[in-house]
């Protein structure tokens, strides 16, 4: 080879190489991340126009991608709606009736193992709230108990390569810590400044020591990011599901989050602080998909598990429904309507408001479809469905209604009509909830035939939850 063909190849070698690893990329399947607040209300967001608390960065997500106008929660408390994450399946299917009851079972196709046989590598970080996560010693609110051994459910046994997770709520401000009493649901069995009584945990008996201090979201982040950039390094398509405690109570912010609020009360101050520290995380995490390069290759969610916290507006849960009748633990408006945004630059359309329901049962599903994964091999019920037609406008309505049952509480919603119940389904109200949001009209009286239809399909629907309940679908 002549010194000028030689000259020429040396610097051609590097360019051939980007090219060739920018192709690699692009063969990629979209990373997914999957991000989840804690009793963060349907009005808590400074996009749909709160008068204090700022959240930029959730802002900006909601301004680059779609914004679920009506996103619910699957369930009015954590646990559930977490299941139907997952699964994509109604929680009440396999067990999962309300925080710290039942557990995902093994027959479960989660969402991590669906995406684990397309070649994805995964992680979970944050709450898990699925099952417990030792056997060994006492753990939050079921670990180690003898009486709940069978709940025993970490995340590596449901598709994810590693986690970094607590079973169920921290303070959000030293999470280890136990805070003063003022940050409230803090146990009168434990000592103030002594350690708390649920632990980080990253495999089978190992509890993690270092790098605990400070704001909770970060602490999570921390472990977030540098899964992200490995997967990125290995050209490996990542399943990143990161449930922020966040504000969940108790609610304590750092003094830094406190001043951004300075002329409001401590407890405003506290709550608004740590939505707000837990926005810049995730602006943290946008910045870092886009240093990496894997921004337009990444579908992000964000949602909430319910509604917030308290029968009213007071102390520590100033979390907001906007005016919706209920909170958590409701299945009216309030308690299960929260903030829902999807972000996939240049797959989706941005700025775009969708009036049409959609539900937690739905990431499974559109991520299925996303990934041209044929749902039929399951052989199973699914409550979700692909949201992509929606979000990409080739449809505007969505066929399939939305169905609740939580304690003894009732709920099927569908494009305009909701029924409610409150003694398990034997009796029900109705309102049309694209012009009566608050649910302040009953029309069960002046509609008997949409009435009767809505009953009549969600006893239907109840048939084919029970039969999963009794393992129909194993």
């Amino acid at each position: 080879m002549s010194p000028t063909k030689k000259i020429l190849m040396i610097w051609l070698l590097p360019l051939i190489m980007m090219a060739c690893k920018q192709k690699s990329k692009e063969t990629i399947p979209p990373n997914i991340i999957l991000i989840m607040a804690d009793d963060q209300g349907w009005g808590d967001t400074g996009y749909n126009g709160h008068p204090h608390l700022k959240t930029p960065n959730l802002d900006a997500m909601a301004a680059n991608g779609i914004v679920f106008n009506r996103f619910y929660a699957a369930s009015a408390v954590c646990s559930p709606t977490r299941g139907s994450v997952m699964t994509g399946r109604h929680p009440l299917r396999y067990g999962i009736c309300t925080a710290n009851c039942g557990h995902i079972k093994k027959q479960e196709v989660t969402l991590a193992e669906m995406v684990q046989e397309a070649g994805y590598t995964t992680g979970h970080f944050g709450k898990w709230h699925l099952g417990t996560l030792t056997k060994d010693i006492v753990d939050a609110n079921r670990g180690g108990r003898p009486e709940h051994d069978i709940h025993y459910a970490p995340p590596t046994e449901h598709g994810f390569d590693i986690y970094f997770a607590t079973e169920s709520k921290v303070p959000t401000w030293n999470p280890m810590i136990t805070p003063p009493r003022s940050a409230e649901d803090v146990s009168a069995s434990l000592e103030v400044g002594e350690p708390f009584n649920t632990r980080y945990w990253t495999e089978p008996g190992k509890i993690v020591t270092d790098n605990l201090e400070g704001d909770d979201s970060r602490v999570i982040m921390d472990r977030v990011i540098p899964f992200i950039e490995g997967a990125v390094e290995k050209d490996q398509p990542f399943l990143s599901v990161v449930w922020f405690h966040t504000p969940h109570l108790p609610v304590i912010a750092g003094e830094k989050y406190k001043q951004r609020y300075a002329h409001l009360s401590e407890d405003q101050k506290h709550f608004y602080g740590v939505l707000t520290a837990m926005d810049e995380q995730i602006g943290r995490l946008r910045q870092t998909l886009t240093r990496l390069g894997v921004a337009d290759n990444t579908v992000l969610f964000f949602t909430s598990d319910n509604g917030p916290e308290g029968t009213v507006v007071a102390g520590r849960t100033q979390g907001t429904t906007k005016g919706l009748k209920g909170r958590k633990r409701s299945l009216y408006e309030g308690g299960i309507r929260v903030p829902g945004i999807m972000e996939w630059p240049g797959k989706i359309p941005s700025g775009k408001i969708l009036e049409a329901p959609c539900f937690t049962s739905d990431y499974f599903p559109t991520i299925a479809s996303i990934l041209n994964i044929d749902l039929e091999k399951y052989n199973r019920p699914y409550d979700g469905i692909n949201l992509m037609p929606l979000v990409n406008g080739t449809t505007e309505k969505r066929e399939k209604n939305l169905a609740f049952r939580y304690q003894q509480q009732a709920s099927l919603m569908s494009e305009n009509h909701k029924i409610y119940s409150d003694d398990g389904g034997k009796t029900f109200e109705l309102y049309d909830i694209s012009e009566d949001p608050a649910e302040s009209i009953n029309m069960a009286a002046s509609h008997p035939d949409k009435f009767e239809e809505m009953v009549t399909e969600w006893h239907r629907w109840k048939t084919s939850q029970e039969a999963s309940a009794n393992e129909a679908d194993y």
